[in-house]
């Protein structure tokens, strides 16, 4: 691929490449906002042509596992992109704090490691309405974004496998 100038540039359309996987993982805890964020990330996949059978939903106990699958998932290698979904609410502890950053860290620890799109859909808010507006509420759906996101990453990835020079 030659490098792309000023009047040549690279993007990535919003659309999966030929047979490729995606999975979305998501935590079990405060299911009633990560199950909206699933429900819009694999509707967003849907609509832009990936089938149910190439949509792999799995589920954690919390935000602090997820890393750890997205590094399982990333090892095998079946898999275009990942999209992490879940959600921290502040509390009276410093527990959100821990849990919210070190998730991020793993999960963009993951992405570098493996040179796989991993999109962060992890919802760290201060309160629960916070989280409800960026769950389908008034800031739109946050699973939704991240999956659009991994699809644009994982179309930009197949253009060449070192990526756009």
């Amino acid at each position: 691929m030659s490098h792309p100038s000023a009047t040549s540039p690279v993007a990535g359309d919003v659309r999966a490449p030929d047979g490729a996987r995606f999975a979305v993982l998501s935590t079990r805890w405060n299911p009633e906002i990560v199950e909206p964020l699933v429900a819009g990330a694999v509707a967003a996949l849907r609509a832009r042509g990936v089938a149910d059978a190439a949509i792999d939903v799995i589920r954690v106990p919390g935000a602090w596992e997820l890393p750890i699958m997205a590094e399982r998932i990333a090892r095998a290698g079946g898999h275009a992109a990942v999209v992490a979904l879940g959600c921290v609410v502040r509390g009276d502890t410093r527990h959100y704090e821990h849990v919210a950053d070190e998730c991020a860290r793993g999960l963009m620890r993951v992405a570098l490691d493996h040179a796989l799109p991993v999109a962060n859909g992890v919802l760290a808010v201060e309160r629960r309405a916070d989280a409800e507006a960026r769950a389908g509420g008034s800031h739109g759906n946050k699973g939704e974004e991240a999956a659009l996101a991994a699809l644009e990453l994982a179309h930009l990835f197949s253009l060449s496998p070192s990526g756009p020079a």
